[in-house]
């Protein structure tokens, strides 16, 4: 079992930056990818990051790609989410989500254990 639970959501102008963090309990963090997915009212959830259980791997979708980055920290079992730039239509609720296994996947279902979520709100 994983708990996962996500912090640093916030209210910021745009073009600011915000830093999000998951802090993840269980043993077996460091064989687990793990994503960060957003879903802003009315929409469905959308994947926004991932990162390899090693983090030799990372995958962006390409509406933060360049401005967001995704990084973890196997020794402290947190997972980080660096945005840059941002802007009013990132506004959503951000969620943190591990894997069954170590491979990279883009897809909600494929994502085993999620946090309750923080919000970011983007004024323009």
């Amino acid at each position: 079992q994983v708990q996962l639970v996500e912090s640093g959501g916030g209210l910021v102008q745009a073009g600011g930056s915000l830093r999000l963090s998951c802090a993840a309990s269980g043993h077996t963090f460091g064989s687990r990818a793990m994503g960060w997915f957003r879903q802003a009212p009315g929409k469905e959830r959308g994947f926004v990051a991932a990162i390899s259980r090693n983090s030799g791997y990372t995958v962006y979708s390409d509406s933060v790609k360049g401005r967001f980055t995704i990084s973890r920290d196997n020794a402290k079992s947190m997972v980080y989410l660096q945005m840059n730039s941002l802007k009013p239509e990132d506004t959503a609720v951000y969620y943190c989500a591990a894997r069954g296994g170590g491979y990279i996947y883009t897809g909600p279902n494929d994502y085993d254990y999620w946090g309750q979520g923080t919000q970011v709100t983007v004024s323009s």
